[in-house]
């Protein structure tokens, strides 16, 4: 456990409930610059006494669907333990159980997505390898694979033919050098952009802060902005991705990979939508992704609630005098009280995700 920030109890404090050191820097400046007080919970390294109160607090998740290529292949679990504790206990939990559950299910988004009347990717979900290649055979190339349990690209690889998708197949199954961690693979129809880029619309307290394109190309297709995201998959290019505050952010213009959309904005009938299904989620914080496609489609495809922020985009926002993301959330946690939403916020979508999903349809 490792406490940081400004000690003044006029707030609460914020605990941050994560397993990458490397995503916090940028979100620590901006909670000592605002005045808030936090602290880190780092997993695995956590002992649970079952029997005693969780401390009082502003417990916010920041648990990845990609826990497990850090540390340790249980990380989900251990996440699950802690969150179901700290809920059970009545404490203010941001991004909590129920919206960890949509974070670690490429499954569950489509499924969200969908029946809320998004236009999402046509996709299968495969139960280990032995009809990988039978469900392929149903999709024109190109398609893509990825991994039901994702983040960073994991498992994301673009197919031209099912000739390259059958010699590839086996590394999917049990025991090959990409099989998934739950062992579900999903194959989907690959969405081509009208222009080179996609679009990740960024919600802090369930309300549009902004939205950045970010630009594929080179070939990419999931795009993480935080260097601690950064692999190489097969198949699909790196992404050029740096963590704000790094030492040579100050002389950073803009990044030609992301950069602000200015012509998204809140009441962009997409960013309408996206914001009505955070709030049907009990979803404060979130990055979704979608791609406006060469048949004039507008494709959503990935909802992130442990979303990271670009280096250069939050430099030229503080730049331009608007607020940055990682300042915009320290003032949304620092406003938040243990008994929920402070009244200055938005009332729809409570700080306390997991008892708020529960009783939405």
């Amino acid at each position: 456990m490792h406490e940081r920030g400004n000690v003044g109890h006029s707030r609460p404090r914020v605990i941050i409930i994560h397993d990458n050191p490397e995503w916090i820097p940028p979100l620590a400046a901006a909670f000592e610059a605002e005045g808030v007080e936090f602290e880190e919970w780092l997993l695995p390294d956590r002992v649970l006494d079952l029997s005693a109160a969780p401390p009082e607090g502003i417990f916010w998740s920041r648990l990845s669907a990609s826990s497990h290529t850090r540390t340790d292949p249980h990380v989900k679990e251990y996440g699950r333990a802690v969150l179901v504790w700290l809920e059970s206990a009545g404490r203010t939990v941001v991004n909590g159980s129920a919206v960890y559950e949509v974070e670690v299910s490429k499954v569950r988004q489509h499924r969200e997505l969908e029946r809320r009347g998004f236009d999402v990717p046509r996709t299968v979900a495969v139960f280990g390898g032995r009809a990988l290649v039978d469900a392929a055979s149903d999709f024109s190339p190109p398609f893509i694979t990825k991994h039901n349990q994702g983040g960073k690209g994991l498992g994301v690889r673009r197919f031209d033919s099912h000739a390259a998708f059958e010699a590839a197949a086996a590394e999917f199954a049990p025991g090959g050098v990409n099989e998934p961690i739950d062992g579900i693979t999903l194959i989907q129809e690959h969405v081509q952009p009208a222009e080179p880029w996609i679009t990740r619309a960024e919600f802090i307290g369930g309300v549009f802060h902004y939205a950045v394109k970010v630009d594929v190309s080179d070939g990419s297709f999931e795009l993480c902005p935080a260097q601690g995201c950064a692999v190489l998959p097969r198949g699909i290019a790196a992404a050029v991705c740096d963590v704000p505050g790094d030492d040579d952010a100050e002389l950073r213009g803009a990044s030609p990979q992301f950069q602000r959309r200015e012509d998204i904005t809140a009441e962009s009938p997409i960013v309408v939508e996206l914001a009505a299904l955070l709030s049907a989620l009990g979803v404060p914080l979130a990055g979704i992704e979608f791609i406006e496609s060469v048949d004039g489609r507008q494709v959503v495809y990935d909802i992130n609630t442990n979303t990271n922020y670009n280096a250069d985009v939050e430099h030229l926002e503080q730049a331009a005098g608007r607020l940055p993301a990682a300042r915009r959330i320290a003032q949304y946690l620092g406003s938040l009280s243990t008994d929920g939403l402070d009244a200055k916020e938005s009332p729809s979508v409570p700080a306390h995700s997991s008892t708020a999903a529960a009783g939405r349809s």
